[in-house]
């Protein structure tokens, strides 16, 4: 079962290289005011995780890059995504405004964020 989740991971990967979206195209202006809002979010994610793929494709639809952390095989950003989303799920997203400090879970409102967000 391991082999099968790692061998299909690794296909899913190949698949979003060969067929990788396309990012909208802003002015440079209107592009640095959307990488300084991105700075207050972090995305919490598996590397191989269809969801996660799913959210990375949409990041890059919007032309939008957060800081991604490895909750996978990294123990500390593990240890946040649980002390501070409550548990330990992927795709997180962190937000963190005025002050305070969001965490989405789901990848459908991940996207749907996202496209209002940033488009």
């Amino acid at each position: 079962m391991k082999f099968i989740r790692w061998f299909l991971g690794r296909v899913i990967l190949l698949l979003n290289f060969v067929f990788s979206p396309r990012g909208v195209k802003r002015s440079q202006e209107e592009q640095s005011k959307v990488n300084e809002q991105a700075k207050t979010h972090t995305l919490y994610q598996f590397e191989a995780c269809p969801f996660c793929v799913k959210v990375r494709r949409a990041m890059k639809r919007q032309s939008v890059q957060f800081e991604l952390r490895d909750a996978k095989n990294n123990e500390q950003h593990r240890a946040e995504l649980e002390a501070g989303g409550g548990r330990v799920k992927v795709p997180c997203l962190r937000i963190e405004k005025d002050g305070k400090t969001e965490w989405m879970y789901e990848s459908s409102d991940i996207v749907s964020y996202l496209e209002k967000q940033f488009a």
